[in-house]
C-alpha cells in the first residue's frame, strides 16, 4: 500500500470516530506511520486531506454516473440519489463538530471555496442531470431542476441524519428503497 493510501486510511478512520474538528494532523500523522511533513507533503493542509478522504474513501456521487438519455429518469436518479445517501450517512458524523465550531467553519468554508468544492456540489451535479434530460424532453418542460435536485439532496441528508441520530453510527446503509421512495416523490407530481 503506497504512503498516499495509509494516510487515506487512517484519516478515514479518525474521522469517521473523531470527526473534523478534533481529528488532528498529528494523530493522522501517528495513525498512518508517517512524519506530519510527509503528510503536507501529500495533501498540503487538513482540507484538502478531508477533501480527499470524502472524495475517495466515502462512497458518494463519484461512485456512479448517470448519462442523460440512457436508462431512464427514475432509474438514473435512484442510482445517484442512493449513492448521495451513503456519502452523507459517512459524512455526517464527520463534519457535525464542526458547525459548531465557528473558526473551524469559517476556515473550511474558506478551504472549500478555494478548492472549488464543497456541500452545494450535489445539488449542481443533480440539477445538471436534470437540465440535460429536460432538453431530451425526458423531463417536463416546467419542472425546476434546481428546486428538484435541492428537494432529493435534502431528502438524503435528512435520511442520513435521521439514521444517524436514531440508530447510531454503526446503522445500516440506507436500502436502495429509499432511495426509489424519495426519486418518486419529487418525479410523481410532474406524471400527475
Amino acid at each position: 500500500m503506497s504512503t498516499r493510501e495509509q494516510i487515506l486510511d487512517a484519516a478515514a478512520e479518525i474521522l469517521r470516530t473523531r470527526g473534523v474538528s478534533y481529528a488532528t494532523t498529528k494523530e493522522i500523522a501517528l495513525a498512518s506511520k508517517v512524519s506530519e511533513p510527509t503528510l503536507y507533503k501529500y495533501f498540503g493542509d487538513k482540507e484538502r486531506l478531508l477533501l480527499a478522504v470524502l472524495q475517495e474513501r466515502v462512497p458518494g456521487l463519484s461512485r456512479v454516473s448517470a448519462h442523460p438519455g440512457e436508462a431512464t429518469v427514475e432509474a438514473n436518479l435512484t442510482e445517484l440519489t442512493h449513492a448521495a445517501l451513503d456519502f452523507y450517512q459517512q459524512a455526517i458524523p464527520m463534519m457535525g463538530a464542526m458547525l459548531a465550531d465557528p473558526q473551524r467553519m469559517a476556515a473550511h468554508q474558506e478551504a472549500m471555496s478555494r478548492l472549488n468544492a464543497g456541500p452545494d456540489r450535489p445539488v449542481a451535479a443533480f440539477a445538471a442531470y436534470l437540465r440535460a434530460e429536460q432538453e431530451l424532453g425526458r423531463i417536463d418542460a416546467g419542472a425546476n431542476p434546481e428546486t428538484m435536485a435541492t428537494l432529493l439532496i435534502g431528502g438524503c441528508f435528512y435520511e442520513a441524519f435521521l439514521r444517524y441520530y436514531t440508530q447510531g453510527p454503526g446503522a445500516p446503509a440506507a436500502p436502495r428503497e429509499r432511495a426509489t421512495a424519495l426519486v418518486r416523490g419529487v418525479l410523481e407530481p410532474m406524471r400527475g
